[in-house]
């Protein structure tokens, strides 16, 4: 009978990161870390190297740079996960330096092998190992001797039960070296400068044994560290696919929106777990019926939480979204960072979602979202709100999406970002000139699988309130902005006529 073999997972202790590689790092693999210079390559493995090392599991890091180690640590020592008690007892840097100078691989090998039968390390660094592979390109060496000495390093280190990290600068990961095809994992990190704004990224190219987190993936350097940020996918918290299993939110349930007669034009409140997308132009309520919504969520014993991008973080939303901040009803993430990335977003969201037990979301609005999404992912922005639905609606929250519009009379639109079809209901809000001045009025546009009202209404804003009026009757022409009285009707077919106040 065979036997499986248990590969062990290490927890790299980098946020986000054992997500990605499908639980962990193989314990006893031969990875390699690529990327140009400054995205974060020697950080990700200091980082590794202080989450896992202890006594017990020695760390050696070998530095072929022309800096000493003390220049490296000196930068190193601003990020919070340094510690440095440990090095000496945990943590080992040796300098390869003189090494190199001779251009003898052999010496070279040697004197890792001495390095590490003397230390018996659990995890070996090699910073960087493209410098090796330059100099020898330098040298003359031959690219046979180049993959001899790959070959005879991954042996010797597999031998020795170390889990291994090669640190290269490789601007692309399928250049021709035999590194590549000797690698178990290979973590390939970049970054890209757009105007003002930096996005650096993360993908899995290989990782023998497991499946890994496709695509590419965005992260963050900040005092603490890396911290990555998967793709828009929702997980558990072992970092598996969450459970898709239909959400018990969806019953049928209809939530009250908070505005009286509301609930009634989208035919008894809106379903649990439905996705609603208010759209309108600046000034029509938009933001009004969102605090209204969460409120009324508040008053059910549902908290909530709002994501807005439309104030700064110094401006107040409104005194009733602010009270229910201060009661920890309601949780806030407001931010106007212009180089967040999707992913970034929908994991501060969802990590709150959970903490609060939220029902109900608010994100206000799709045009500041889009604004302060770095412009390296504005192309993808549609795509990307279909991931944040679609991983908010396995969560079985219920959310509220504004959009603003330009009430150009010409065409009904919903959304600029043809991102409409994404949502399970739409509200319209638009304004209409009535002698000379404006009004606003209001219509349920959909509600998927479910029977609504098709009227349209004229609403007021009184005391920081939405007043829905009666319908709109007896006029013609309302979503072209300059209504005008309808044509008399043959007896039977004429609707009740109501003037506008």
């Amino acid at each position: 009978m065979n036997q499986t073999v248990t590969i062990r997972r290490l927890a790299t202790g980098v946020p986000g990161l054992d997500a990605i590689l499908g639980g962990g790092l193989p314990e006893f693999s031969f990875n390699l870390i690529s990327g140009p210079p400054g995205s974060g390559k020697t950080t990700l493995a200091h980082q590794i190297m202080f989450g896992l090392a202890t006594p017990e599991r020695p760390a050696l890091f070998l530095t072929v740079l022309g800096e000493p180690p003390l220049k490296m640590l000196r930068y190193q020592q601003q990020f919070s996960f340094f510690d440095t008690a440990r090095i000496g007892d945990a943590v080992r840097f040796v300098s390869l330096s003189d090494e190199m100078a001779t251009g003898d691989f052999e010496q070279v090998l040697a004197r890792i092998t001495q390095e590490v039968r003397a230390t018996s390390p659990a995890l070996v660094f090699v910073d960087s190992f493209r410098a090796v592979l330059l100099d020898a390109a330098r040298s003359g060496a031959r690219s046979g001797d180049l993959h001899h000495f790959v070959q005879q390093l991954g042996v010797q280190l597999s031998a020795w039960q170390a889990t291994t990290f090669l640190l290269g600068e490789y601007h692309s990961p399928t250049e021709d070296h035999p590194v590549f095809t000797v690698a178990d994992g290979l973590l390939a990190l970049r970054q890209s400068v757009h105007r003002n704004s930096m996005v650096r990224q993360i993908q899995v190219l290989k990782m023998r044994g497991q499946a890994t987190s496709p695509g590419v993936h965005t992260f963050r350097i900040t005092g603490a560290g890396i911290e990555v940020f998967p793709s828009a996918i929702v997980r558990d918290d072992s970092g598996n696919a969450a459970d898709r299993s239909p959400s018990p939110a969806r019953d049928g349930h209809r939530l009250a929106m908070g505005v009286p007669l509301l609930d009634a034009m989208l035919g008894g409140g809106l379903p649990s777990g439905f996705s609603l997308l208010v759209a309108g132009p600046s000034g029509s309520g938009k933001t009004l019926l969102a605090t209204a919504f969460l409120a009324e969520g508040v008053r059910c014993g549902e908290p909530g939480v709002m994501v807005a991008f439309e104030q700064t973080p110094s401006q107040s939303l409104s005194p009733a979204i602010d009270d229910m901040v201060r009661a920890g009803t309601i949780g806030l993430i407001n931010t106007r960072s212009m180089d967040l990335s999707m992913d970034e977003i929908v994991h501060h969201l969802i990590g709150m979602i959970r903490r609060m037990q939220a029902r109900r979301v608010v994100i206000d609005s799709l045009s500041g979202f889009e604004l302060a999404v770095a412009p390296t992912f504005r192309e993808d922005f549609r795509e990307s709100l279909f991931r944040m639905v679609a991983a908010l609606s396995s969560l079985g929250v219920t959310v509220l999406v504004t959009s603003e519009l330009e009430d150009r009379y010409t065409d009904l639109r919903f959304s600029p970002y043809g991102s409409a079809f994404l949502t399970d209901a739409i509200v319209v809000q638009r304004y209409i000139e009535i002698n000379s001045g404006l009004a606003r009025v209001m219509a349920v546009v959909k509600v998927r699988d479910s029977a609504h009202s098709s009227e349209i209404r004229q609403f007021t804003i009184t005391a920081g309130r939405i007043v829905i009026g009666s319908p709109v009757r007896g006029y013609e022409g309302l979503l072209g902005g300059s209504p005008q009285h309808a044509p008399d009707r043959p007896h039977g077919t004429a609707r009740g006529k109501e003037d506008l106040p």
